[in-house]
């Protein structure tokens, strides 16, 4: 009888300092913004694959994750400021916009890059064939996107400012509708919607980010994030770096896997593997390519204060995990 009012005891003991104490802490969740195209595919697979809780679990954390899919990278920064995110992937513009607008957050990494990726096309029988023949033109553009500054990139090619074409803002679902119905003369596009268009005929491409612009996208966290859970940022960069390689080795199967990720056929997408380059670690000539877009966004106006980009990219995670 005493024995069994011992236990009896004990249980009550634990559960009354359970009651006191309260649940077991569960760890915070990752919240990552993402964007369904191509440039991130790493983190699809590694989505699917489970890539990201494997590199948690051994860190012995097991916070879970919850993903927010945005049209542009715009969307991503206006998430970010509301506190919303930790870790987000979007262009190198948005990103610097982002930041000088006052948003704490640091470039961690790259998700990836490739010049050929992002373009300025035209309607495919249109008669524009330079850059100098935008003048005057209706020109359909994500404000505020790497796609962009492409474009004014190629008007300064031509000769042009922004000032010498009408500057249409639309969203890519837009630009995609507005282009092939004739309502704009031309637009700076990325993956998918550039293969999708030039797949269906209905544009050529006037000028692509080759010799102009590398078409980095990049990898942020917050301050804060970084600060508090810097394991876990290295878990999520890993887990990435898993992703590419899976990529890399499998191709076929990544593309299989992914492919209703990014909305493109398995074909596409595996054709569309070949323009990206999927390192994430940031080298220095990669900060000295986002120091030009910084410079860029200034000298046009785009943004209000500067962006010191030596602070703003952090290598020093991808340094620590042995990214190259």
């Amino acid at each position: 009888m005493k024995k069994i009012s011992r236990i009896v005891f004990t249980a009550f003991f634990a559960m009354a300092l359970m009651v006191i104490a309260g649940p077991i802490a569960r760890s915070a969740e990752i919240r990552i913004a993402t964007q369904p195209i191509p440039a991130y595919s790493p983190i699809f697979v590694a989505k699917h694959k489970g890539f990201i809780e494997e590199e948690l679990a051994r860190i012995k954390t097991k916070s879970p994750i919850k993903w927010s899919s945005f049209a542009a990278g715009p969307p991503i920064n206006e998430s970010f400021a509301a506190g919303q995110q930790d870790i987000g992937l979007l262009g190198d513009v948005p990103a610097i916009i982002g930041k000088s607008a006052g948003i704490n957050t640091k470039i961690i990494a790259l998700t990836s890059s490739g010049p050929k990726t992002l373009a300025v096309v035209v309607p495919t029988r249109s008669a524009i064939t330079t850059p100098a023949a935008l003048r005057g033109k209706k020109v359909a553009v994500v404000k505020g996107s790497y796609a962009h500054h492409l474009l004014l990139l190629v008007l300064q090619k031509g000769g042009l400012t922004a000032n010498d074409i009408e500057l249409i803002n639309l969203s890519q679902a837009d630009i995609a509708t507005a282009i092939v119905n004739g309502n704009v003369d031309a637009a700076a596009v990325w993956e998918p919607l550039l293969t999708k268009l030039s797949t269906q005929g209905s544009v050529r491409v006037l000028a692509d980010g080759t010799g102009i612009k590398k078409g980095i996208l990049v990898i942020i966290a917050t301050n804060d994030f970084i600060t508090k859970n810097r394991a876990a940022a290295k878990a999520v960069l890993k887990a990435y770096q898993r992703g590419a390689d899976f990529i890399k080795a499998r191709p076929a199967e990544a593309a299989k896997l992914i492919a209703a990720d990014v909305n493109l056929t398995p074909e596409l997408l595996l054709a569309l593997f070949k323009k990206f380059d999927y390192n994430p670690a940031i080298q220095q000539e990669d900060i000295s390519e986002i120091k030009k877009s910084e410079a860029f966004l200034q000298s046009n106006g785009l943004i209000r204060s500067d962006v010191n980009i030596d602070t703003f990219a952090d290598p020093s995670l991808t340094k620590e995990l042995g990214l190259k």
